[in-house]
């Protein structure tokens, strides 16, 4: 078991949460630059059973998006009553979350689908070197990525069409949590393979909180080493998704991002609120473009980039 992801998946949410919802997500690129998967297992509401009445609101979900480099995303969603829910004991390891064919574990997940005529299924292993809690403000929520340079095997399959290798993608896993989801977030995670060396990866989350403040922060990983940083927001564009900003660490490190996610790819999908009032819209590219400039004291700046390794989300309200 890795031991940074450990305590980084445990369950939050009691059963009985009324208003609250815990996701673990995967991202991955696949190796052959073909296209990237997105995939969700959902807990919403369970001590409500999620929203009643609402096809949106079913307490158990599990999500597949696929995102091929020069097609429009495809998405499939499914919904499974509580009480076909295993779940692992809150805060305890190791970290199980399984409901019908589909399941999500330390370092490991599946899943099989039936939506609309299509079906997808997947049989997924990964395994990284980093884990890290980007966000933790207690019962407001948390964003933790205990795999943040992930690498996967195994196979997916959609419509009888076969992905699969060893390694077959890279990017991350996940786990967010919240009371609500904010009015507003942007969110972005970027794998960069390096030559010869470790991967780099870079995390960048800004988000409203109470009062009128606002969250933001980044963490990269390089050369083995955590850095974190407040970064400072240069340019937006929600429409065509784009999303510029620079940062600095303590001992002079100086960084640059471009994410930009136009394109095909981009994907826009109703959430539903957790107080059940209704649902808003989450803009996501799963293969997106991204543009790292690094640049410590007395050094050249070393650029480095990646070719739809990198996800860009925009959640709620512009702002």
């Amino acid at each position: 078991m890795d031991t940074h992801s450990s305590a980084l998946n445990q369950v939050y949410s009691p059963l009985s949460a009324q208003r609250r919802y815990e996701v673990w997500f995967l991202r991955l690129g696949l190796a052959d630059n073909s296209g990237a998967w997105w995939l969700r297992y959902l807990l919403l509401n369970p001590g409500r059973h999620g929203c009643v009445g609402n096809p949106l609101g079913i307490p158990v979900q599990v999500w597949a998006a696929w995102f091929p480099a020069r097609d429009k995303p495809q998405s499939f969603i499914q919904g499974f009553p509580l009480a076909t829910l295993e779940l692992s004991d809150r805060r305890s390891a190791p970290f199980r979350f399984a409901v019908a064919e589909n399941a999500i574990e330390e370092t490991s997940c599946r899943g099989h689908l039936d939506v609309d005529g299509h079906e997808v299924s997947w049989s997924l292993h990964y395994a990284s070197t980093f884990g890290t809690t980007l966000s933790d403000k207690g019962w407001i929520g948390f964003s933790r990525t205990p795999h943040s340079d992930a690498e996967f095997s195994g196979s997916i399959t959609l419509d009888g069409r076969r992905f699969e290798g060893q390694p077959i993608g890279f990017g991350l896993q996940g786990h967010n949590c919240g009371y609500r989801h904010r009015n507003f977030w942007r969110w972005t995670h970027a794998y960069f393979p390096c030559n010869g060396r470790a991967p780099t990866t870079l995390e960048g989350l800004v988000y409203e909180m109470p009062f009128g403040f606002v969250f933001r922060r980044g963490v990269l990983w390089h050369d083995g080493r955590q850095y974190r940083f407040k970064l400072r927001e240069i340019s937006l564009n929600r429409d065509e998704p784009q999303w510029n900003w620079r940062a600095s660490t303590p001992d002079g490190l100086q960084l640059e991002v471009n994410v930009d996610g136009r394109g095909a790819g981009v994907h826009r999908l109703p959430y539903l609120k957790t107080d059940c009032s209704g649902s808003f819209e989450v803009v996501n590219n799963s293969y997106a473009n991204a543009t790292l400039t690094l640049k410590w004291p007395s050094q050249f700046a070393d650029t480095i980039e990646t070719r739809g390794g990198a996800v860009l989300e925009m959640g709620g309200v512009p702002h």
